[in-house]
């Protein structure tokens, strides 16, 4: 197995220079705090979700009323910071789909924030990249949201290989990410804000997806401001170094987000593993000071090294934006390299139980 070298802080700090006391001023909470919003404001976007909402459009474009009691053999199937995510079957039209389920808190903007994001982004999509909606509904005080059903994430895909993937396979599935990531920024002008294993989705026959937007973030001028959730050990340096004068930050803190999911896919290991810190603070402490990971040279081809580099260099003027990142040799070779990741990924169904 491909080892990732991590170095502690007091090896060397960023940029290889012994740190400046009393050394960076991190923030103990790095979750954003509700927008303020007028109560007209709140009314009316909830209006623009409900009626958007009963309907499913489900492939060939067939349309149906929505009800719940037209879903058969609910399971659930696994759960993340925007809801509950289930496997459900369609009874009318026999289609097996997946759907979110989220709370709808009148007097908590914060979470209509999170549902009313990730329903504009989905239901205002037109990529194959990105996880395909059929519709949503609002049943009590939840919003269940419906889509394609893919087989399994990322992340359970590793935990099942208990190994790396192979480089050619993540070649070719970061040729489907990075065309994601940079769709969401030219179409909606949205950073994702949680790119993470566990939010890349495969299907059936080896197609790679992103999905939950419920945290995403829009763009201000390309730049976005507040901290924001999102997974601790995948978060950028300058997401976690924000100090209340900050210029914000902007698509490359998804790109770091891209390298550290890239080595934990290419190594079976994830670099930053909260059990070998004492606390959340210490492992944000670490990500900020410490050379980012790296992956062992000799045990990958110059492009797939040299790509993950790029991602995670730690001076975010340095680090590539999408448009960059698509003209790299790694993205340009896997484009037009036959890579059948769906042969891969049966053969890994057969011999490890997956999904």
């Amino acid at each position: 197995m491909a080892k990732v070298a991590v170095r502690r802080p007091t090896d060397s700090l960023f940029n290889n220079t012994r740190p400046r006391k009393p050394g960076p001023r991190l923030q103990r909470h790095v979750h954003s705090q509700p927008a303020r919003v007028t109560e007209s404001e709140q009314e009316e976007r909830e209006l623009k979700v409900k009626a958007r909402m009963g309907t499913l459009v489900l492939p060939g474009g067939q349309t149906y009323p929505f009800s719940m009691e037209d879903m058969l053999d609910v399971k659930r199937v696994g759960s993340g910071i925007s809801g509950e995510v289930y496997r459900m079957v369609h009874n009318p039209s026999s289609i097996a789909i997946a759907a979110k389920k989220m709370l709808w808190q009148h007097d908590t903007w914060e979470e209509q924030r999170r549902v009313l994001m990730d329903l504009e982004v989905m239901n205002s999509q037109h990529s194959p990249f990105i996880v395909e909606y059929y519709g949503s509904a609002i049943v009590k005080n939840e919003v269940w949201v419906f889509m394609e059903l893919m087989a399994t994430c990322l992340d359970r895909l590793l935990k099942r290989l208990k190994g790396p993937i192979p480089e050619r396979i993540i070649g070719k599935m970061c040729v489907s990410i990075v065309k994601a990531l940079d769709y969401l920024k030219r179409a909606h002008k949205v950073i994702h804000r949680d790119v993470k294993p566990s939010n890349i989705l495969i299907d059936v026959n080896g197609n790679v997806k992103l999905c939950d937007f419920g945290i995403s973030g829009r763009l201000v001028d390309s730049k976005a401001f507040t901290r924001g959730a999102g997974a601790a050990a995948y978060m950028a340096p300058e997401r976690i170094n924000m100090s209340h004068d900050s210029k914000g930050y902007d698509v490359r803190a998804d790109v770091w987000s891209l390298g550290i999911s890239l080595v934990e896919m290419a190594t079976g290991s994830a670099p930053y593993k909260f059990n070998e810190f004492s606390s959340e603070f210490d492992l944000l402490t670490h990500i900020v000071q410490a050379p980012p990971p790296l992956l062992d040279e000799d045990k990958f081809s110059p492009n797939f090294y040299d790509f993950v580099a790029q991602c995670l260099c730690k001076d975010v003027d340095e680090r590539p934006q999408y448009d960059k990142l698509l003209l790299h040799p790694l993205i340009k070779e896997y484009e037009e390299k036959p890579v059948d990741v769906g042969e891969w990924f049966s053969e890994m169904c057969s011999t490890h139980g997956i999904p």
